[in-house]
């Protein structure tokens, strides 16, 4: 390099050796750099039988015990897995909302909704316990399980709930037209849910690759369902009779109030 020339501001030509230096030194073969900063990557997987949620979690209290100025970021699966779960509770709320919304259209009636949005804790609850006694955790999986049991309970619920206000609406009295639903429904909720419940069982136990994903969405679905048809049968009649009593209660009370006569 000492051999090449420069045309200075005069116009000569100057050799590169009149005013740089060389020598010899060393640096990395590669820079790694993550939004602007200096960093490294590192990788890891959790030991069988700990989620990735845990892993996580384990990490992020290693990283807090650094010394000032270090820090760490999350990125390709595990940045689409911390991301996703904080959005879980959101959807939910979405997913029931639009279950009720679409309720609220289909009977043009409050009450019907309110009755039927009320079983999903059931089967929610079916969905928590069964996934706690066989040792999983809350992943995507369990939580895609989980939308689908809020699904699964409103259709046990409809099924009483639609009956019951046909009943009603052509003269019955409340009561005795939810006990007739329910007695005229049972045979094919019964069926209904013992067909879907065998038709999940494969999942539950289900082996080979890619076991752990099928076997949490099998196992909340399956959960769920059971909780969902054993207490709904019981508890719909129940919510029905109470919320459309409410509703037909205030309903009449605001058509017995006085109208004010005007001139």
């Amino acid at each position: 390099m000492n051999q090449w020339t420069v045309r200075s501001n005069t116009g000569q030509m100057i050799p590169f050796g009149a005013f740089t230096g060389q020598r010899w030194t060393f640096g990395p073969p590669q820079l790694q750099r993550f939004n602007g900063q200096a960093a490294f990557e590192m990788q890891g997987s959790v030991v069988q039988g700990v989620s990735s949620g845990t892993g996580m979690a384990k990490v992020d209290d290693m990283m807090a015990q650094l010394p000032a100025g270090v820090a760490h970021s999350w990125t390709g699966a595990s940045f689409e897995e911390r991301r996703s779960g904080a959005q879980a509770p959101l959807l939910y709320a979405i997913s029931i909302l639009f279950v009720f919304l679409c309720l609220a259209a289909l009977y043009e009636s409050w009450s019907v909704p309110f009755s039927v949005i009320l079983v999903v804790p059931l089967g929610i609850i079916g969905a928590v316990l069964l996934t706690g006694l066989r040792g999983m955790s809350n992943d995507v999986y369990f939580q895609v399980g989980l939308l689908t049991t809020v699904g699964l309970s409103c259709k046990n619920a409809i099924l009483i709930v639609e009956f019951a206000k046909q009943l009603q609406e052509q003269g019955k009295d409340l009561f005795d037209a939810t006990l007739e639903a329910v007695r005229l429904r049972l045979r094919p909720i019964l069926m209904t849910s013992l067909a879907f419940g065998f038709g999940v069982l494969p999942l539950v136990v289900g082996s080979g690759a890619g076991a752990a994903g099928r076997q949490a969405i099998g196992t909340a679905v399956f959960g769920g369902m059971v909780t969902a048809t054993v207490l709904g049968i019981f508890f719909v009649p129940v919510f029905f009779t109470l919320i459309r009593g409410f509703f037909q209660s205030r309903r009449d009370r605001a058509g017995a109030q006085p109208r004010e006569a005007t001139a």
